[in-house]
């Protein structure tokens, strides 16, 4: 495989692996947000129940309490939601971890090849140079030996 073959190939699994970076902080981000939004529903729940606590000591009618309860159940039922959405993007997370850490391997491996290439390269250009500087020693050799004659 060629130099130019092999810098392509990296270049291409580079953008590879930076795309799956973006999905995994993507990813990630949507699971901190679904973390975010389970709080949120969690602090409002406590605050609504807190006034709820409030009003009842004050006294509030069956009607009022059914709709304080409706309430509360609406907002149980979306932390539940919320919940189901934080497994999904957890699942998620892991998904694009595996698929950023196999694309990393990916890249590491034409880095390798590039790395042998690259030696390989360098010690055929040592080679040349050494047969490039025996032909002029024995050209400067044979020189000196004519010219003693």
């Amino acid at each position: 495989m060629s130099m130019n073959q092999i810098n392509t190939l990296l270049k291409v699994e580079n953008d590879k692996e930076q795309q799956a970076i973006k999905a995994l902080q993507l990813a990630e981000k949507d699971y901190q947000d679904n973390l975010t939004r389970l709080e949120s529903v969690g602090q409002f729940r406590l605050e609504y129940m807190k006034r709820l606590s409030q009003r009842a000591q004050s006294g509030i009618d069956s009607a009022t309490y059914r709709h304080f309860h409706a309430f509360v159940a609406k907002l149980d039922n979306a932390a539940e939601q919320v919940e189901i959405a934080i497994r999904q993007a957890k699942s998620l997370v892991e998904q694009k971890k595996l698929q950023w850490q196999q694309q990393r391997q990916k890249v590491q491996a034409v880095e390798k090849l590039k790395e042998k290439q690259l030696a390989l390269l360098a010690s055929k250009a040592a080679k040349v140079e050494q047969a490039m500087f025996d032909e002029i020693a024995t050209q400067q050799f044979i020189r000196r030996k004519q010219a003693h004659l």
